[in-house]
């Protein structure tokens, strides 16, 4: 890459970022970001949040929202002060006095959840207990990232298929801005079969920085048959809009708005969530 800038040629890797993201966007995206219902992963100031978690609640209410997931980290990403069981207990019990604040004010809901890690062996780092109270349960990759090829496999294919986890979160890893961060390498095809036969959603990261899975590997995890969720990872309220940059991806695969579950009312969402635990 230092080369081709050297030439003074836009480096290949650049180029096939700059193509991923559009500028303007589609009239197919923007319809599909009018489907959406709500968000399913983001931070509030409990971990590395920027903000109170009712400031972030009434942000996704104003952009529209039935619903928004509080999905704060969990302990063993210390950096991001990560929450033990006794603050995510702690945390369920605000949340629980702010949906009875916001859901007098309109038709809304803060779904209880968490960002699990997806531990080197492929567990879950909580309380497998509590994570079954919870809404939503996001498993992501945040240790370990260029791990072998075999064994990221295995531990992606241990949590994808737990009864807990909800949605497969940020599945490469990958940071596409600054200096960057490569993919992890994994058996996508395995990864994403499996997904499909467990019912677990891949997300579709909108974080700019992100934009996880490439859409090399979103097209297969449609073409596997995969259920989504177009979700922003917002560490901030104003980055509740992001949800378009997911939706434009998306709308690319032509897949059909049935198979994203944040495009389902708040009834049937929470419905599918409670089957799953």
């Amino acid at each position: 890459m230092i080369l081709e800038a050297l030439r003074g040629e836009v480096p290949a890797y650049l180029a096939r970022l700059e193509a991923e993201v559009q500028a303007e966007p589609s009239a197919e995206a923007l319809s599909l970001l009018e489907a959406l219902q709500g968000d399913c992963h983001s931070h509030s100031d409990w971990s590395d949040g920027g903000s109170p978690i009712e400031e972030m609640a009434r942000a996704a209410m104003a952009l529209g929202h039935r619903y928004w997931a509080l999905t704060d980290h969990s302990p063993r990403l210390t950096i991001a002060h990560g929450l033990d069981a006794d603050r995510l207990k702690a945390q369920l019990e605000v949340v629980a006095e702010l949906n009875r604040l916001l859901g007098a004010e309109g038709d809304f809901r803060i779904l209880t959840g968490i960002e699990v890690d997806i531990l080197e062996d492929g567990g879950l780092d909580q309380d497998l207990g509590l994570l079954e109270e919870l809404d939503v349960v996001v498993a992501s990759v945040h240790s370990k990232l260029r791990m072998e090829a075999a064994a990221m496999t295995r531990r992606m294919l241990k949590a994808v298929e737990s009864p807990h986890v909800d949605i497969l979160g940020h599945c490469t890893g990958r940071i596409v801005v600054g200096r960057g961060r490569p993919e992890s390498t994994f058996d996508s095809a395995a990864v994403f079969a499996a997904c499909t036969a467990s019912g677990t959603a891949v997300e579709v990261n909108s974080r700019p920085e992100r934009l996880d899975p490439p859409m090399r590997l979103l097209e297969e995890a449609v073409g596997a048959g995969c259920l989504l969720s177009i979700d922003t990872d917002a560490h901030a309220p104003g980055q509740l809009e992001w949800q378009i940059n997911g939706a434009e991806r998306v709308a690319r695969t032509g897949v059909e708005p049935e198979r994203i579950i944040n495009t389902w009312d708040r009834e049937r969402l929470v419905s599918w969530l409670t089957s799953r635990a």
